[in-house]
């Protein structure tokens, strides 16, 4: 198997992916009601800047990015249990997970 083309993808590459993931993360996020689809929304985009700390990373030569990653993962987890308990929360009051109802959440 011929992997030449792997030494060839270079920063640009994986720049352009994380900005198309980001855009598709963000579109979720913008245009999509279901909580659920939310969520993974925000964790496409957390991903997204995870790839480009990584590709710095390996392209500076440092490890300061991986670093960050393990910050930004760590923050996508609490993220996701604050969120899902949140969506279960909703279900359990709505039957639904609609984003809508967050708007009854008013005090």
């Amino acid at each position: 198997m011929n992997t030449d083309f792997i030494n060839n993808i270079g920063l640009t590459h994986y720049l352009v992916l994380a900005a198309l993931l980001f855009m598709m993360g963000m579109a979720g996020v913008l245009l999509r009601r279901n909580v659920i689809v939310l969520l993974m929304s925000v964790e496409l985009m957390l991903n997204s800047v995870n790839l480009t700390f990584i590709a710095f990373s390996k392209y500076l030569g440092i490890l300061d990015g991986h670093i960050m990653v393990f910050f930004v993962m760590t923050i996508a987890a609490a993220e996701a249990a604050v969120g899902l308990a949140l969506a279960v929360s909703i279900f359990k009051r709505f039957n639904e997970v609609n984003i809508r109802f967050f708007e009854h959440l008013k005090g």
